[in-house]
């Protein structure tokens, strides 16, 4: 790869992460708190976040360690808290050059979330895994120092606090969504459809019952299904660097 342009794309990575590093580092108190719930040390919970940069994952598995339960329940929940992710990668790996080596794609699979993902698919064209490596660089210390931090605050900040610092969350999903929205009608148009239906989900009876991972996995596979065939998107012709 050129050493020039992986630079280039590694600062604007770097750059267009800080906002993803900074709803983190806000939202990762609560999850520092849970660790600390669970009977984590400050360490024990920002180690966790280093190796598994995933909130519901996180948050599912602090909950199993401090129900005491076993390995095969945690496996099973880290399983279905974390499925999306699958999808998620096997979308993003479309995104990139078929020169793209091994190694690259593993190690961008490593920090496939949520909001990493919606800021990667928005990138024209071919995506350069360096824009990947930037945005990481900056949104794993983040999530990580966050939970730190929240571990060592759960006892100092008030719950109500606490609780609204999650708001930030959301600000990053829309922040994610609507610039791509405003541009396609599709795109708009399939967002709208796709919240419509996850909170139909979530008050169906029955359907309601089911993991919220495994309700967003039907749900996105169904709806990305149906638009695939019915707005297929032309391959982007690849030009040389």
């Amino acid at each position: 790869m050129d050493r020039q342009k992986n630079k280039y794309y590694y600062l604007k990575g770097i750059k267009n992460g800080m906002p993803i590093c900074l709803g983190y580092l806000a939202v990762s108190f609560t999850l520092g708190i849970t660790a600390r719930n669970a009977g984590m040390t400050a360490w024990q919970a920002m180690l966790t976040s280093l190796a598994c940069n995933a909130s519901a994952g996180q948050y599912a598995g602090f909950t199993v360690i401090a129900a005491g339960g076993t390995y095969f329940e945690m496996v099973l929940m880290e399983l279905v808290a974390n499925a999306r992710y699958l999808l998620m990668s096997c979308s993003l790996s479309q995104k990139f050059s078929s020169e793209t080596g091994l190694l690259h794609r593993l190690l961008v699979g490593f920090d496939v979330t949520d909001e990493i993902f919606g800021v990667a698919v928005s990138e024209p064209g071919k995506l350069n895994p360096f824009y990947n490596y930037g945005m990481m660089t900056v949104a794993i210390p983040g999530w990580s120092l966050g939970t730190f931090f929240g571990v060592i605050m759960g006892n100092i900040l008030p719950a109500n606090i606490v609780s609204a610092l999650s708001v930030g969350l959301y600000g990053m999903f829309l922040a994610i969504i609507i610039p791509p929205a405003r541009k396609n009608k599709v795109i708009a148009a399939l967002v709208t459809i796709s919240m419509v239906s996850s909170y139909i989900f979530s008050r169906l009876p029955v359907i309601s019952d089911i993991s919220s991972g495994i309700r967003t996995i039907i749900l996105t596979v169904a709806i990305a299904g149906i638009a695939a065939i019915l707005f297929p998107v032309k391959e982007e012709t690849e030009h040389a660097a």
